[in-house]
């Protein structure tokens, strides 16, 4: 499928990719039924991976799909639609064209304290209502947390699991970022809801502090930081 502007299912005009990662990319589209802006998230499948690894990405992506149309919440992105088109899905949501917690700690550096408090009582907001309808975020990251005018979103629910799935619980694989994610989650041992809220204070500490509490400039090097090392004090706001 060509990487250019294009009609997706005769309805959905894609115009440019807003941003990419892992085995997906979001593009900036236009439902040209309903004459509005849309995100359109598409699978990407490499060459090199067999039919069932495949398949695997392609029903991830309909489980989130699935699992965050069930959230009716303002802090939980919106999805619309489904379609599929040469054998896999895209998400169609709404249209968020605004920066990422991330982009906004790397453009303005550590945020102020007030500040990083609302935005934690929006998120807890929105991963309660995640958590009461059963679903565990497993990637609360500043990369997943929307800055919308008046709204804090969680997006990304890619890698979340329904408590009710019993095919989604097993133990074992580490799937999510390493540098925000709860010890348990990392040992590869059960973990519920209480993962997401390790996750979210370690986003929060890095909107205060500018950087992640435990970082290393390996993959293993974090895994093994996160479970080690002893909390850094905090140096821009104790």
């Amino acid at each position: 499928m060509p990487d250019g502007p294009r009609l997706l299912a005769d309805r959905y005009r894609l115009d440019a990719v807003l941003g990419s990662g892992g085995m997906g990319q979001v593009w900036r589209g236009r439902d040209e039924t309903l004459g509005r802006d849309v995100a359109v998230k598409e699978v990407r499948l490499p060459r090199e991976l067999t039919d069932e690894q495949r398949d695997a990405l392609c029903q991830r992506m309909l489980r989130e799909a699935r699992m965050t149309a069930r959230l009716s919440h303002p802090g939980v992105i919106t999805v619309y639609d489904v379609v599929s088109e040469d054998d896999r899905p895209f998400i169609v949501m709404e249209m968020l064209p605004v920066p990422n917690l991330a982009e906004e700690i790397a453009e303005s550096g550590p945020l102020p304290p007030h500040r990083v408090a609302a935005i934690g009582v929006e998120l807890l907001a929105a991963l309660h209502a995640a958590h009461a309808d059963g679903i565990i975020h497993r990637d609360v990251k500043p990369s997943n947390v929307m800055l919308a005018d008046g709204r804090v979103v969680l997006s990304d629910f890619g890698v979340a699991i329904s408590e009710s799935d019993p095919r989604m619980t097993t133990t074992g694989m580490i799937v999510g970022s390493p540098t925000y994610m709860s010890p348990e989650r990392l040992r590869g041992t059960p973990s519920g809801p209480e993962a997401d809220l390790w996750s979210l204070g370690a986003t929060l500490y890095a909107a205060v502090e500018g950087r992640p509490p435990f970082s290393a400039d390996t993959t293993m090097g974090t895994v093994s930081a996160v479970l080690t090392d002893e909390l850094p004090p905090p140096s821009v706001e104790g």
